[in-house]
């Protein structure tokens, strides 16, 4: 090969490598702020699955290796989605639960909330805390729960 094919060859290389960056550039990153408003979104978005007793819609925000903590230990997202569909067979919400405090890593991969819970008379009966995973579909799936017993100083 030529000096002068060589240089066109590579020439051709970067220009066709130029042109696949071009087509494959990311989307500018999503603020902090951004985030920690989807994970409070997304965690309404899961508890309305409580209040409207959708089991199906509760167990899409599982992460397939989800654990939570009620009782005892419930790993992966069908241990979980058996568990507590005992919470979804009523025709009244047995407790309901929101976000009060979000925050996200600064990669934008994992986020926690937490919060009070409920029972069906607006009774502040316990707190929740939740670890979300960021997918790489964007979606926030829930990968660690555990609720505790409410305390005087938090019903304050």
């Amino acid at each position: 090969m030529s000096f002068a094919t060589a240089c066109r060859t590579i020439a051709m290389l970067m220009l066709s490598a130029g042109a696949l960056t071009a087509c494959t550039t990311l989307p500018p990153p999503v603020s902090t702020t951004e985030l920690k408003q989807q994970v409070a979104e997304t965690e309404r978005a899961f508890a309305r699955t409580m209040a409207e007793r959708n089991h199906t819609a509760f167990s899409t925000f599982l992460a397939d290796e989800t654990v939570f903590f009620s009782g005892k230990v419930l790993r992966g997202k069908q241990a979980v989605a058996e568990a507590w569909k005992r919470f979804y067979d009523a025709p009244v919400a047995p407790f309901s639960w929101e976000p009060a405090e979000v925050e996200v890593l600064d990669s934008g991969t994992l986020a926690i909330s937490s919060g009070p819970v409920r029972n069906a008379k607006g009774e502040l009966i316990a707190t929740f805390t939740s670890i979300w995973r960021r997918e790489a579909s964007g979606q926030w799936r829930i990968i660690f729960d555990k609720g505790n017993d409410a305390c005087e100083k938090c019903a304050k």
